[in-house]
């Protein structure tokens, strides 16, 4: 069974956590939003998520707790000190200024103190992003496969109703050729009732024109991507695309079958035959 496009997801491990959401797209197009010292980690989540999912608009967030904690270390510029407590020294011994230094006037010294950004552990942090993200694409694939039955129920329903719709036109479209055709050789006859005329070759040309006009071929074409439609209802992966195509051949047999018909009734039924076809083009365009 298909999935649909539109899924979240989200986990969570040590100190990092995986959002995943996703959204229609003709096309795989995936992002991730990751902190500026996290972006090594841009690549592989992005070859996850193209494991995950064949189709749709992937964005994947990636949010650190305590960042500023983590990445920031204070040190001592012992080089920078020693060379202050030298001076104090200097001045105690040979001008006899008296040494009080303490180590809270110290630590204010210019550059004594040194804030140091510390990099993260790119293998540790990756197998930590990659644990948290395969976590959050499985609650991301169950939403999309539960969103995707939902879908396949809608069609299948709406499909069910397209086949009771091409079922009353193919039994009218025998009628409505006959209709037609005693239609047709009343109107000549009438306009050539003056005149002599071969009565026989007009019917004949009547009974041509009247088989263009039966839909047969498109009836049992648009019942055969019925068929096809659902057989790709029954499948997995990326099938939305070809479903889209198929539903558009839908359409094409529905407006030919609409031109052919030329009774009041039937034409309401083609009617609501299209408006099927379209509610149907509206649901896969959800679909993986």
């Amino acid at each position: 069974m298909p999935n649909s496009m539109t899924g979240y997801g989200r986990a969570s491990k040590d100190a990092l956590t995986i959002d995943l959401r996703s959204v229609n797209h003709r096309y795989l197009d995936i992002s991730v939003r990751t902190p500026r010292s996290y972006a090594f980690l841009e690549e592989p989540l992005k070859a996850l998520a193209a494991r995950s999912a064949g189709r749709g608009k992937i964005e994947i967030g990636v949010t650190v707790d305590n960042l500023a904690a983590e990445t920031v270390k204070i040190a001592l510029n012992r080089p920078v000190l020693e060379s202050y407590l030298a001076a104090a020294r200097t001045l105690e011994e040979e001008y006899g200024v008296v040494n009080d230094i303490r180590a809270a006037a110290a630590l204010r010294f210019p550059d004594v103190m040194a804030a140091a950004r510390q990099e993260p552990e790119t293998e540790a942090v990756t197998a930590t992003a990659l644990f948290a993200a395969g976590e959050a694409f499985a609650d991301f694939n169950a939403a999309r496969a539960r969103e995707g039955a939902r879908l396949a129920e809608d069609i299948e329903v709406k499909l069910t109703e397209i086949g009771r719709l091409t079922a009353f036109i193919e039994a009218r479209m025998p009628e409505n050729v006959a209709a037609y055709r005693e239609r047709l050789r009343l109107k000549i006859t009438e306009i050539l009732e003056q005149r002599s005329f071969d009565e026989s070759r007009i019917l004949t040309e009547a009974a041509v024109y009247a088989d263009r006009i039966c839909a047969d071929e498109e009836l049992v074409r648009l019942k055969s991507h019925v068929a096809a439609l659902r057989g790709m209802l029954k499948q997995s992966g990326a099938v939305g695309r070809k479903m889209d195509f198929l539903v558009q051949e839908f359409m094409r047999e529905a407006n030919t079958i609409g031109s052919k018909c030329g009774d009041t009734e039937t034409v309401s039924f083609v009617v609501d035959l299209k408006s099927e076809i379209e509610k149907i083009r509206e649901q896969v365009q959800n679909i993986e």
